[in-house]
């Protein structure tokens, strides 16, 4: 076997994802705007997310979905190779809701 075969069975596996720099591109094509503004709004957009979700604020985008701060309470844990029994700390995660537009536009 090749390595090229090798590569194209590895990335069939993976699934497809927008990125930001895909996201600066198509602000580019789109808007009209030069590559550095585009990668810059789309660094600054995320950014304004990230800085609301770490200052414990939701983040709600119309048409879109909620971002939202959830805490975790400690509770205990196990380490599934040894069986050791771990605490897990209280941590913040960040839970995604999609809005009904989303969901309807996915559905059909």
């Amino acid at each position: 076997m090749d390595a090229n075969a090798d590569d194209f069975a590895v990335e069939s596996l993976e699934t497809p994802a927008l990125t930001k720099a895909q996201l600066a591109e198509l602000l580019f094509e789109r808007i009209g705007l030069n590559k550095r503004e585009s990668k810059d709004m789309v660094d600054a957009f995320f950014d304004l997310i990230c800085s609301s979700l770490i200052e414990g604020n939701d983040v709600k985008i119309s048409g879109f979905g909620n971002f939202q701060i959830r805490t975790k309470a400690p509770r205990p844990g196990r380490n599934p190779r040894t069986g050791e029994a771990i605490p897990i700390e209280a941590r913040r995660v960040v839970t995604f809701h999609a809005s009904h537009k989303l969901k309807e536009q996915l559905q059909g």
